[in-house]
Order: C-alpha cells, then structure tokens, then sequence
C-alpha cells in the first residue's frame, strides 16, 4: 500500500492535468470512434428552405441506393418519435411550439431535418440522402427581431404571434429599490441620462469535437453513447418523451471535445439515432459534418439591448432600464427562453443603483435555435453595463476607472443585497483594479494616448475598461423552482474506498475539457490525506454515475466539488467508527489529520487506508458497522457564487483604413480560492479569446432568404493562436463564503470580461473624432465607416453608420484587423486551443 503523502497540500498546486496525457496522445475514444458490430450509420435530409410546408417527400430512389437499409420522414415517424422539451418555461402563458425531431408537415429554419436516411456506411448514407427528393410550398420567413417585433409575419403561425414571453424584474415592486422612471425622469431634469441601444450579435459555439452519436439497443438497455454535456438530462429527457423506462436506458458521455454550451443541449439527432436504433434493431451512428455543426447545432446569442441610466451630475448612477428583444430562433430551445433572464440579475453588476427594471421579450424566427453559449445572459449584460458606464464617464469627461470607484460596492460593504435582489457573498473591487491598473501601467498609456491625440496621430490609441461580477454554480434549486426552472441545481457525488487503499471518486458533473479529473483528484487528496496519484475520477455514464445535473454555468467547482467534500467527509466519519473500535478508543477522542486518524496524545493511529482494509475483510468491526467506508453525498448550496474583476485592454486603431491592433491586455480576476492556478490559467486564456473574437470576428450571418451564409470556417471567421497576443493575468483573492472550498469559479469569466474591454478600447481611441458605437464585431469596415461618419456629424450618426456594412458575409481576411502588438508577440502556449475548450 502507497504510503500518503503530507509534506505538501494538493489544493493550490500547479498540476498537470490527468486527462491530457490520453488526449495528446491520441489514446482517448471520442463518440465517433466507437464502432460495434453490424453498425449502421445515419445522414440527414436537411431543408434549405427557412419556411415551408412540406408538401410531398418522395423515397423511393434513396431506398433502392447501394446498402440503404431505410428512409424515414417525419409522417411516417410521427406517432413514436417523441418531442424535444424545454426546461425553462419563463412565464406560466409562454408560448411554447411542438418541435418533433424529424419534421412533419413544416419547417422552420434552414437546416431543419425531414428524413433519416440509414445505411451500411456514412458515404452510403450521405450519397442516399442526395437522392430523397422533397417538395415544398415556400412561407414568408421572420428573419430579424425588428420583424419579429413587427408581429405582421409569424416563424409560427399557429401561435399567432412572434412573442414566446415577456418576463420582468422590477425593483420597486420587488421592495428592493425605487421606481425607475421616476430615477430617469429627475436624471432629466437635474441629471445626466444615457441611452443607447446595442446589438449581441448571433455566436456560434465552434467546439472543437462535431456532436456524435451511437445508439446500441441490442442489450437489456439501450446505451447511448453522446458528445454532450449533459448526459443525465439527456436520458430524463428520452425517458419522458419516447415511453421506454428510464432505467432501460443508459446515456454515456465520453470523451468530450468542448462544449462552450453548444453541447448543453437534447439535439434532434440523439432522438433520430435512438429511434432508428430502436426501429431496426441495430446499433446506429450519426457524426456531424462541420457545415451541419454550424447550421442546425444551436447558436448564442443574439439581442437588441434598449437602454437607459440614470446618473447625479456628480456621476452617481440613480437608476437603470433594461429592455431586451431575444431572438430564440424557431424553437424553445432546453434552456433558451432563460438565457436572457439569467442576464436580469446582473445589468446593474458591481454597482449601488437605487433603481431597476428589466424586461426581456422573448420572441420565435425563422433561424437555428438559440441556447446558452459561454457565459449564458451573464455576458451580455456585462457588455452593456460595462459599455454604459464608460458612456457616462465620457457624458462627464473623467476617467472610466473613477466613474465605477464612485458607484461600486466598497469591500467592506459585503454581503450586499443589489437593487435586483441578489445577495453578493464577497468581493474586493478596489483590489482587483489598483492590481489591473499597475500591472497594465495605466497612467502611462493614458499619457500616451495624449500624446498621439495631440499630434493627431493616424493610428489611434485606446484604453477599455471591465469590471464586472457574475452569478455561476447554477443553482440552489428553490431558486429555480421559483423562477419556473424545470430542474434542480444539486450535485452528487461517491467516494469508495477501495480495499487496496485507492479511492474512487463518481461525480455527477461531466467534464468536456475542465479538468475535472485533476481537481477533484487534488480536493479528494487533501481531504483523504492519499496520494494525487491513487484517487481516481469516474464521470458522464449514467450507469456509473447514477445521479447528477451535469456540467454548464460554472457549476462544476461550486457545486460539483462541493458534493465530493461532503462525501469525503462521511468517509471520515465512517472511518472514525471503525478505527475507534481497532484502537479501542471513543471515537470523541479520535482526531484526523494527513490521512490517519489517531487517539489525541498518543502516537496510537492508523491511516484511512488500513481502515478501509480492515472493513473489507469485516472480522472485527463494532455492532452495527457496515464493512465499508464510502460515502455519498448531495450537494444544494444556499445561494450562486460571486466572481468578478477588472480587464484593460490596449486598442490601436489605425484611423485611416479602420485596422485595428491589440496592444495590450491585463486582467486581474478574483475567483475565489484557486484549486489548481494552471487551470485556471487556461480557463482564463479560452476564455478572453472567445470574448474578444465576439468583439473583433464572430458572427453569424443570414440572407434575405434564411439562408445561413456563414457555414464554414471560411466566412465564420474564429481567431487562432496566430491572431492573439500574450495576456497578462493575475488574481486577487476573496473567498467565497458559501463553500467550504471558498472557491467561486471560473470557466466563464474570461468571456464576460473581455468583450466589453475590447468595444470600450476600440470607442475611446476614436470616441474624439465623433464615434461612440461600433456595432460587434468591429470589423475595420465597420470602424472605417464610424470614423467616416463621425467626423463633424455627431455620435448618433456615428453609431447609425457603424452597422453600414454588417451584414455581408466576411472571408477569412477579416482576421487581419487584428495582430499582435510590437511588443507583445503571440505565444501560441498562452492563449490557446486547450484554454479555449475548457
């Protein structure tokens, strides 16, 4: 038996994660690798049409191709194929529309699926489907929110409105501020009040992995194997919608190449290859292409954000009004009608208001589906707080960094009730900043940026600031039953300990790139006082781990690893029965500590190892003892967990042509205790690249037909290594006060952060030449136009005339606004595809 080791604490060190070595190596078995005999593998029938009826579909030449086993349409399905569900009904009278898996008389977006065609191979399959051919009756399409709004075209007819929902938070009625208009309307009159509307442009989350899936009904269950996030929902989800028990079956995540939330999903495909796995008996297989991925997996995003706020003429913000109009797509997607209530909670962000309101309007087009991507409702109300309060320090010309010292929640005033209603545990915003602000050299840039203001210099430079909090560990579940959440937000866990003295830790969250085997691996050592190395992490098949609520919303960390300290806590105690009676001891005298527990004064111990052994082999345990010492446990904390710190970025805009340049970026986040600062530090590199690509790059894009021309990665521009520069990152640390870890998470911080910094940088280089709006992403089109514009025809013209020349589909040339700046060269190590996929 290994020895344990106590010289050093596992939390807080610097390891290598576990997983990695099979995942570089290529020893890993991702879904699409899996292969059982006598498979049989699916392609799609996907229409190209945004709305239509499905007037006829004729089979009869795909069913006679080479090794075509079956086609199957939607009719002919239509009474056992089940229906996707949402979990998230915002509102008691939300408009919700059927959305069966395999269309059956209409489709609602580009890319919707009306036939299955089954086959010996995938070529066969795919080749197959070429030859289904299906006749439609075109519908007029709802392809924008202002058409939506409009209410004249339905994306569903037989609702008879565009609108799912309307759902509010409004502090005076809530008793936790004042009436908001009555804030505005004193702003207007003795005040200051901004209002500006910005637009969250459509995301997709390009996960690195294709969703795949394998469906083997041949045993006494049927097994599903998925690249998803969410195994346990998955299988509730069948269950519920198919008829077949919930215990026959059993959903498998294994190795899962992100997720970003693109794989938080129950996709029309899993129901496809579990239905015709059971229609033929037979395993079945379906893997995505890319174009599919990009086309009909869901999307993020996607809001127009009307707002105002109200501040004293001395900058103290008084009130604000947030209403947003929320493009869902054609369908309510598992949590898509919540992404933008989860925002509600955090417009108002670090910041004292007196007042609030927020309003969402939720409404259905004839587009992909939207759900939770990278952040979920937390990033866009970032931006736009972030992006109003620079607005005002630029209303009252001070610096953006005083304006929020004036308005932030002072350190010693936590816990703080906000004027939405949320309690913040902890929090040190000032020490996150004045370490943001040194490490960046703030001062002397500012200088900087003087200087080439004064000599009218052609490339620009500007500073952006973000400071921000956000909600994560989704959860506790009163909460969310209040809020209509169909779920819980509990997490479980196991610890057995097994007769050799390895310990096995089930945990009901199932990683997709987080690095859960490590930490957990790390929490378990320290509280077992066993070696990193002889723990242990099983996860993502139900038959294993039999309950849990999975991963997304920064979860895991503060909810997840809240359940395995718990369990190993019952291991102790366990423990503590049974090594009493071996030492002949009271257990009250009994302490643990590095492993072994011993009778105090005493050199008297034995380590939880030889405990576990004794109650193995049960041949002289007390009366009563059960002959083991695992432990289980559930976890439901008392309230979300409160991240937060401070991003500045360095923007150079050439004013000529519109290019832009990252000079610098610094962050300073404060999450809490840090379980393993590596991690982290590729948790926050992902992170800040996918904010600022939403910044820079990123956007889905329709034509006037629905028709989604950015596809590929030939026009869906995603940044590399190439394209970034070195992050400077730090942290400040505040724990958490509802953990016992005080950790607060992570995973998403580095998204909220830095979309906002990045606008904030890019609008204060040029906000002098009359811009103060660029709509995202600041392609150097796009800048070029505001600074044309702006000059001599004020602000709004300027932000009018930034969005000139969205829409169009963009090459991979868009990239080249964006380089590394002179004096910080790309390190491909520091921002990278592994940082990216956690």
């Amino acid at each position: 038996m290994t020895e344990p080791t106590t010289e050093k604490r596992e939390i807080g060190a610097a390891r290598r994660r576990k997983e990695d070595q099979r995942l570089i190596t290529g020893r890993t078995r991702w879904t699409d690798n899996i292969q059982l005999p006598g498979m049989l593998h699916v392609a799609m029938v996907r229409s190209p049409f945004a709305h239509a009826r499905i007037v006829a579909i004729d089979t009869a030449e795909a069913e006679q191709a080479p090794n075509v086993v079956a086609v199957l349409t939607g009719a002919q399905v239509a009474g056992e194929q089940g229906g996707l569900i949402t979990a998230w009904p915002v509102t008691p009278d939300q408009k919700t529309p059927d959305h069966p898996p395999i269309a059956v008389d209409r489709v609602t977006f580009a890319g919707e699926v009306v036939a299955v065609v089954v086959a010996r191979s995938a070529a066969e399959a795919r080749d197959a489907a070429e030859l289904v051919d299906v006749e439609y009756d075109e519908l007029p399409a709802v392809l924008t929110l202002e058409e939506a709004e409009q209410d004249t075209v339905h994306a569903h007819p037989d609702l008879g409105t565009n609108k799912s929902a309307t759902w509010v938070l409004d502090s005076a009625q809530q008793g936790s501020g004042g009436d908001v208009d009555e804030a505005i309307e004193e702003a207007r009159r003795n005040g200051v009040v901004i209002e500006r509307e910005y637009r969250q442009q459509r995301l997709i989350p390009a996960f690195m992995e294709p969703r795949s899936f394998v469906c083997d009904p041949t045993g006494e269950q049927i097994t599903l194997w998925s690249a998803t996030q969410v195994p346990h929902i998955v299988r509730f989800a069948l269950a519920a919608t198919t008829g077949v028990p919930e215990s026959k079956i059993r959903v498998i995540a294994p190795d899962v190449g992100g997720g970003f939330g693109g794989k938080l999903q129950i996709t029309p495909e899993e129901w496809i290859v579990f239905l015709a796995a059971r229609r033929l008996g037979r395993p079945v297989k379906y893997t995505e292409t890319r174009s599919e991925s990009l086309v009909s997996g869901h999307h993020g995003r996607d809001q127009v954000q009307r707002l105002t706020l109200a501040a004293t003429k001395d900058g103290r913000v008084t009130g604000l009004k947030v209403e947003l109009l929320a493009d869902l797509g054609s369908y309510a997607a598992l949590v898509g009608g919540g992404v933008p209530v989860l925002g509600a909670w955090m417009f108002n962000s670090i910041y004292k208001f007196d007042s609030y309101r927020f309003t969402t309007h939720n409404y259905y087009t004839n587009k992909t589906w939207v759900d939770a991507y990278r952040g979920a409702g937390r990033p866009e109300a970032t931006y736009a707080i972030e992006r109003l309060m620079t607005e005002l320090a630029a209303e009252l010309d001070v610096d953006p960094i005083e304006i929020r010292e004036k308005n932030w929640i002072k350190h010693e005033e936590f816990p703080f009730t906000t004027v939405a209603g949320m309690t913040y545990d902890s929090g040190n915003y000032e020490a996150a900043t004045a370490k943001a602000m040194e490490l960046f050299g703030y001062d002397e840039l500012r200088e900087e940026q003087r200087r080439r203001r004064e000599s009218n210099d052609a490339v620009q430079l500007g500073i952006g600031v973000s400071t921000f909090t956000e909600m994560c560990g989704l959860a506790p579940s009163r909460i969310l039953g209040q809020l209509n959440y169909a779920a819980g937000g509990w997490e479980h866990a196991d610890i057995r300990m097994l007769a050799t003295g390895k310990v096995e830790v089930i945990t009901g969250t199932s990683p997709h790139g987080q690095g859960h085997e490590t930490a957990w691996s790390q929490i378990v050592a320290d509280k077992l006082g066993v070696p990193f190395e002889d723990v242990e992490v099983l996860h993502g098949d139900t038959q294993i781990s039999h309950r849990g609520m999975d991963t997304y919303g920064s979860r895991s960390l503060v909810v997840g690893a809240e359940a395995v300290v718990r369990a190993a806590d019952k291991v102790i105690e366990k423990a503590k029965k049974i090594a009493a009676h071996m030492l002949e001891a009271s257990e009250d005298d009994l302490e643990f500590r590095s492993g072994r527990l011993e009778v105090r004064g005493t050199d008297k111990g034995l380590t939880i190892q030889e405990v576990a052994m004794a109650a193995f082999h049960a041949h002289d345990l007390p009366d009563g003892a059960e002959p083991s010492i695992d432990g289980s446990a559930t976890y439901d904390p008392d309230n979300f967990s409160f991240p937060h710190g401070t991003h500045l970025c360095a923007m150079e805009v050439d004013t000529e042509t519109g290019a832009t340049t990252m000079r610098k970026y610094v962050c300073v986040d404060d999450i809490g205790e840090i379980i393993n600062p590596m991690i982290v530090e590729g948790q926050v590199h992902g992170g800040l690249v996918q904010g600022i690509a939403q910044a820079l790059w990123e956007e889905a894009v329709y034509d006037d037909s629905g028709t989604l021309v950015t596809a590929s990665f030939v026009d869906y521009t995603l940044p590399t290594a190439a394209d970034t520069i070195s992050f400077q990152t730090d942290h400040t640390t505040t724990p958490a006060t509802y953990t016992s870890l005080g950790t607060k998470g992570v995973g998403e911080a580095g998204t909220i952060a830095s979309t906002p910094a990045v606008v904030n940088a890019i609008v204060d280089a040029v906000r002098h030449l009359g811009v103060d709006d660029i709509v995202m992403p600041c392609t150097p089109e796009r800048v070029y136009k505001a600074i044309r514009a702006g000059a001599g025809t004020g602000d709004a013209t300027a932000r009018d005339a930034s969005a000139l020349g969205g829409d169009a589909p963009r090459d991979a040339s868009g990239q080249a606004h964006f380089s590394p700046g002179a004096e910080e060269n790309a390190d491909p190590g520091s921002t990278g595809s592994e940082g990216g996929q956690q």
